[in-house]
């Protein structure tokens, strides 16, 4: 299974995004739009500046520490499960062919 990329933006771009937002003329979707952004996520970078102040966009999108590394795990975990129904299956589909 293909993991999806996604695109990430420094805290400093996503800062001055949301400033330029607040003290522009222009509509919320103009500026995100010029930006190569989308709108929710525009807002989505403002609510979380409003809500954290200096606490908002913590590092590279990753949790730290024991977050991360459970959040990896779980992953891996139902990866395997998945994997495990199929052999399953597999299994008893080739018991079924045998004479």
């Amino acid at each position: 299974m293909a993991e999806r990329k996604y695109k990430r933006y420094t805290n400093e771009f996503k800062r001055e995004a949301v400033r330029l937002a607040e003290t522009s003329d222009k509509p919320k979707t103009q500026v995100a739009r010029e930006l190569g952004i989308r709108v929710n996520q525009l807002l989505k970078w403002k609510h979380e500046l409003d809500a954290k102040q200096d606490d908002a966009f913590p590092g590279k999108g990753r949790q730290a520490g024991h977050a991360g590394e459970l959040s990896k795990l779980r992953r891996e975990v139902g990866r395997l499960r998945l994997e495990n129904e199929l052999l399953k299956k597999a299994a008893v589909y080739f018991a079924k062919a045998l004479p």
